[in-house]
């Protein structure tokens, strides 16, 4: 695949040289539209290769509480963690960089996995400051048609509508954006079993260590409250 966004260069880069059967799809990131309108996003069909599914779904860490955990605090196994490998590997970083036209070799890391939602979570936001670019990746089998719990990029801050895109969280559906002032995004209110894994590149080493003891706290108050 031609990798061949300006200001990159025109080399090929050999994904494949670095993941001999990769779970990611480049080819399909390369099909994506890039879209601008209202924030620099795109959305990813069936980035996941079919015959590394059934393998990942059996994969998926045993996360019982609500909340994204890192992934220092899950077990990582089998296709799974191939599939966290490549997503943190400056191969799909580059991948990235070209597509959204933006180098993102600077920027550390911080990948996160969530299983269970709670109805508080999806309210509107537009991620913060520190945050460079997020990439979130769905692996749920089936999902249902009411808009709960479907990621939106919204035009504003006031609930859910109006709406530019609606993102099935689905195995294999992959969603990229810039952070920006005004890269809305949220989801209508859903409690149950939702898989995704996110990565975002953040701006640098301090923010991410800081990102990381939030989380941590995150977590430990849930332990304590169950909330």
């Amino acid at each position: 695949m031609s990798m061949t966004q300006p200001g990159f260069g025109e080399a090929r880069f050999p994904y494949g040289a670095a993941f001999k059967e990769p779970v990611i799809d480049v080819e399909a990131i390369g099909r994506a539209a890039i879209s601008r309108d209202p924030y620099t996003h795109m959305l990813v069909d069936n980035v996941l290769n079919a015959e590394a599914v059934p393998a990942l779904r059996a994969n998926f860490p045993n996360i019982t509480k609500p909340g994204f955990l890192t992934v220092d605090e899950v077990e990582l196994r089998g296709k799974f963690k191939q599939l966290i490998e490549e997503l943190e590997s400056p191969e799909l970083s580059e991948v990235m960089s070209r597509k959204m036209g933006l180098d993102l070799h600077p920027f550390p890391r911080l990948t996160t996995i969530r299983k269970v939602s709670q109805a508080k979570d999806g309210r509107s936001h537009t991620d913060g400051t520190a945050k460079v670019m997020t990439l979130l990746v769905y692996m749920n089998d089936a999902w249902q048609d009411d808009g709960a719990g479907r990621l939106r990029v919204l035009y504003g801050p006031d609930g859910f509508e109006p709406y530019k895109l609606e993102v099935p969280p689905t195995m294999g559906t992959m969603f990229a954006f810039l952070r920006a002032d005004n890269s809305w995004h949220g989801h209508p209110p859903f409690a149950g079993e939702r898989r995704v894994v996110q990565v975002a590149w953040v701006k640098d080493e301090a923010e991410l260590e800081r990102k990381k003891k939030r989380n941590a706290m995150a977590q430990f108050l849930k332990g304590i409250f169950g909330r």
